[in-house]
């Protein structure tokens, strides 16, 4: 496989074991980030656009549409001809279009590709890419994507990893809200919620959230619910993931009730309540606690 060279902008808890995992596998990686925070392995840059202007490939891990349109403005005139913008953070649709248009008009290729796989899945090199760009782009883009994933799946145009990443945590996001409804009632009813997984993960409530990701301590597979809700996906970043999808509805007027609920359910755990830094199916024992008039008993 060829070696390539690669600017790293974000080393943070998702970007630093990518970057690692990238120089691992024999790539010459530069890395930047505001925090100064690095990664084994990774050279550091002393700014973002010096990482880049030598890169064969640019990969971004950013918090949001407006850091991401920021980084861009910066790198893009520094990268050469020819290279290649990867952005693997969760950004809203029109930003990763806009600089996904921005790359094309100056002769760069972009993929937006934001990932699936948590911090375990990128120190794993396990994650999986949802990404948007040229078939040229994602090409070139893919030695990259087999170390640092198990899977890339090439979605359509620029903007279309994104779509696709909101699309699925909508569901997620309220399929994890509806099972933590389920066991909450079954508590209530006295029935057993090992018996009740037993049931449901065998039958038609089957989802990954009950069967993979269980948010009853002690039921199914290990997951955040028996370490004490510590993070795998933290509430605030649902919540985000939600935002996104709200706001990707209303430009596109697309009806989504469910996906608007979840999204109002989670700002009041995280912004109101106490589920800000718990994982976020720590929304099990906040509905245990509550009455049908939502109130805590």
């Amino acid at each position: 496989m060829a070696s390539f060279t690669i600017g790293f902008i974000g080393l943070g808890n998702m970007g630093a074991p990518m970057a690692h995992n990238l120089a691992q596998a024999g790539h010459k990686v530069q890395g930047y980030d505001t925090a100064g925070t690095t990664a084994e392995g990774v050279s550091v840059a002393q700014s973002a656009d010096s990482a880049c202007a030598e890169a064969d490939f640019v990969i971004t891990m950013l918090p949001n549409g407006a850091i991401l349109r920021s980084v861009a403005a910066q790198v893009l005139p520094a990268m050469k001809q020819g290279a290649t913008l990867i952005d693997c953070s969760t950004v809203d649709v029109d930003s990763a279009r806009d600089v996904g248009a921005q790359a094309a008009e100056m002769g760069l290729g972009f993929v937006d590709a934001p990932v699936s796989g948590g911090i375990g899945g990128a120190a794993a090199g396990t994650l999986t890419f949802m990404t948007g760009g040229t078939d040229a782009a994602f090409a070139a883009a893919q030695p990259l994507f087999d170390i640092m994933g198990q899977k890339a799946v090439h979605c359509g145009a620029a903007g279309s990893g994104q779509a696709a990443k909101i699309c699925n945590n909508m569901i997620l996001g309220a399929t994890m809200i509806a099972t933590c409804e389920a066991f909450a009632l079954a508590d209530k009813l006295g029935l057993d919620r090992q018996k009740m997984f037993d049931v449901v993960s065998t039958s038609s409530g089957y989802s990954w959230s009950m069967n993979a990701y269980c948010p009853a301590p002690g039921v199914g597979p290990q997951s955040p619910a028996d370490n004490d809700y510590k993070p795998g996906f933290a509430a605030e970043l649902m919540l985000k993931d939600l935002g996104l999808s709200q706001q990707a509805a209303q430009a596109v007027d697309a009806d989504t009730p469910m996906g608007a609920l979840a999204h109002a359910l989670y700002a009041e755990f995280v912004e109101v309540e106490d589920g800000k830094g718990r994982d976020f199916s720590a929304m099990l024992p906040r509905l245990a606690a509550r009455s049908r008039s939502r109130e805590k008993p």
